[in-house]
């Protein structure tokens, strides 16, 4: 697609994703996020077919869409044909609407994690101390997120893996092949790890 065209594919397309969005997650900011993305992975996915029509890629890039309504591998876009438009539009919706029932699913997480957080920040058993400020405001996801990232390697995988992508010991022992009870011991170590280091941080 040339610079023109996705300029337009944008204007057509943004505000309806944007409002298929807006619906489902209630939020304007995350709804364009996610319209954002849509549009995005709708043009790499023309980008890899066109790549692989010119032999710059492996054909079967091309291919990823086969047997679902929409179909890039031998013929060219074509914003012009309806029947096109209406498999381009349809593929967009759908992805949008993935995309933001993945986005509500990760922050219902998020809140639960924020809400189990407040747990441990109320018992100075967990971590052995209060903050040096004596504050008790609310974390933040951010906040949170920053420091998981400065914890050693395993016990942010063990968090990342239980608090944020929802997996419980079962599933992550069978991925890690590591038994429950070393999991479970690990993740009682690095929830206290976290708050001690989200106290000394506020």
């Amino acid at each position: 697609m040339t610079r023109e065209e996705s300029i337009e594919f944008y204007k057509t397309y943004s505000r309806k994703l944007f409002n298929v969005s807006f619906r489902i997650v209630g939020d304007s900011a995350l709804a364009e996020e996610i319209m954002q993305d849509t549009v995005l992975k709708f043009f790499r996915f023309v980008e890899e077919g066109e790549m692989a029509d010119r032999g710059g890629g492996d054909s079967s890039l091309a291919l990823r869409m086969t047997g679902g309504p929409l179909r890039m591998t031998k013929e060219p876009l074509r914003m012009t044909d309806v029947a096109g438009r209406k498999a381009i539009e349809a593929w967009l919706v759908r992805t949008c609407v993935r995309g933001s029932i993945d986005a509500l699913r990760r922050l219902k997480r998020e809140r639960e994690f924020l809400g189990e957080y407040e747990t441990w920040q109320g018992s100075a058993a967990e971590v052995g101390q209060e903050s040096s400020s004596g504050e008790s405001g609310r974390i933040t996801v951010e906040e949170v997120k920053k420091a998981m990232d400065a914890l050693p390697s395993p016990y942010r995988l063990i968090l990342t893996l239980v608090l944020i992508d929802g997996l419980d010991y079962e599933e992550i022992s069978e991925i890690t092949g590591e038994k429950e009870g070393a999991l479970r011991t690990r993740f009682s170590r690095a929830r206290k790890m976290l708050a001690e280091r989200l106290r000394e941080g506020r």
